[in-house]
């Protein structure tokens, strides 16, 4: 096992973004030191990683001269590649057209930019963010920086395996099916996906039947994760929602957890189950009441459900990529899971209106699981991070979608229900692979589930790439 990550005594040096912004503060850095260290350290890991869809390093140089307002003015970061961003292509992670550059911000852009975020770029995702590795027949896979053998997980796992190296502190990223969550089991991050409208999002994806979609940031700490939340509602409450707050530490509510390691897909792997069952024990010695769940809440058509939802955003795509994306869009140029993705919806296109109905009405399932539960424990992938090549894109769509859906086995159920989840790096594999421990909870208590974070933070500090190269 070989480390790659960019960690260096430069003007980055081990900070979080919290940390970088008091730096800021008091003159200790600017903000062009900044921009210049993280544009170096993109350079010197992006051979081997491959997280980079677009280079707008230029124009983050300018940009960090007279760094616009907000909590994070002057903070380096990324936007996935399937958010419009003005002046940057969106090639969600295909070939299947000509770039060219959007004309505006999109709803999310425009809430990033106002903390003060200076984007350097585009980071790459699975072709429309449907596997969860990002493989691409022509440029290759995005790589994890723990083991280049290994995936950085997806979709957003360019921004991931960057913030794990060490490139940037913070970045973008977007979860569909659990493509902020997975990124951030495998790389060793925090990644937190909000509760559904807690986040703007572009125009596309808010139209949905139902809004699986959530975007957030994948950070190294708990507090850039939480401060990213506050100046996000800062700046766009979600006046639906409980407020979340400027959360700082620990709560001291003892809180009532449920352990599930079985999902209705499959059981995770004896390793991973272990890991999370020593996870349980760590929250008893915390003083938390924890108790084991034997069955899955949701019943199991969820899986076919969510399969025919998957399957009609594909078609959509496929049949409309003239009319979205332009005159160039050629599907011929599609991998093999978006084309099967769409040939298995058209023919169960009779399926789609009730488990359209089944996935909108998904939460009463875990209404009741809520009842009796603060928080629910699950790992966040049923295995530890796969090997490059066993998601390959050009293999054929049935064993694509079974081994995906296999290792994939925890984290669609939030996406339905809309509820918040957040994966936290508590673990390691036997092989020293980062294993993601994913936490969840009801609608609109991120507050809680960031206060739990910063306890088990406290009490079991996570594995650090730079520390463990040494």
């Amino acid at each position: 096992m070989r480390h790659v990550h960019a960690f260096t005594d430069d003007a980055l040096g081990d900070d979080d973004t919290v940390g970088l912004v008091e730096r800021l503060a008091a003159g200790t850095v600017s903000a062009a030191e900044l921009v210049d260290a993280a544009i170096a350290r993109t350079e010197a890991v992006n051979p081997e990683l491959n997280g980079l869809a677009y280079r707008a390093f230029d124009r983050a140089r300018a940009e960090a001269t007279a760094p616009h307002g907000g909590y994070f003015a002057g903070i380096p970061t990324f936007v996935k590649d399937n958010c419009d961003v003005a002046g940057m292509p969106t090639m969600q992670g295909t070939d299947a057209w000509q770039p060219h550059p959007i004309e505006a911000d999109g709803d999310f852009a425009r809430l990033y930019r106002a903390t003060g975020l200076i984007p350097l770029g585009k980071t790459q995702l699975s072709e429309f963010g449907f596997s969860a590795a990002a493989e691409h027949a022509r440029i290759g896979a995005v790589r994890n920086p723990w083991d280049t053998d290994y995936t950085a997980g997806a979709s957003s796992s360019g921004s991931a395996a960057f913030v794990a190296a060490g490139a940037v502190p913070i970045a973008h990223a977007n979860d569909g099916g659990g493509s902020i969550r997975i990124p951030a089991a495998c790389n060793g991050l925090v990644g937190l996906k909000p509760s559904r409208g807690r986040i703007p999002l572009d125009k596309v994806m808010h139209q949905m039947p139902v809004r699986i979609v959530h975007n957030g940031v994948v950070t190294r700490s708990v507090r850039d994760t939480a401060a990213f939340l506050r100046e996000a509602e800062r700046i766009q409450p979600a006046p639906k929602l409980a407020p979340i707050g400027d959360v700082r530490r620990a709560g001291t509510q003892r809180l009532t957890v449920g352990v599930l390691t079985r999902s209705i897909f499959r059981d995770a792997s004896p390793e991973v189950c272990a890991l999370t069952l020593k996870t349980a024990a760590l929250l008893e010695e915390l003083g938390h009441r924890v108790e084991h769940i034997d069955t899955p809440p949701i019943p199991r058509s969820f899986a076919d459900d969510f399969l025919e939802y998957w399957g009609f955003m594909a078609t959509v795509l496929v049949h409309r990529g003239r009319h979205m994306f332009g005159p160039s869009f050629d599907r011929s140029k599609l991998d093999n899971l978006t084309i099967g993705l769409d040939r298995h919806a058209r023919r169960h296109l009779y399926r789609l209106p009730l488990a359209t109905a089944r996935l909108a009405a998904s939460r009463r399932h875990t209404a009741r699981l809520f009842r009796e539960y603060d928080v629910v424990l699950t790992p966040t992938t049923a295995d530890e991070p796969l090997r490059v090549g066993y998601l390959d894109p050009t293999a054929g769509y049935r064993q694509i979608i079974e081994r995906l859906m296999g290792w994939v086995a925890f984290t669609p159920l939030q996406n339905a229900t809309g509820e918040p989840a957040i994966s936290l790096p508590l673990a390691q594999s036997a092989a020293g692979l980062p294993v993601g421990m994913m936490f969840s909870s009801p609608m609109g208590t991120e507050a809680r589930l960031l206060e739990l974070a910063y306890e088990l933070e406290e009490a079991h500090p996570w594995a650090r790439i730079q520390s463990a190269s040494r």
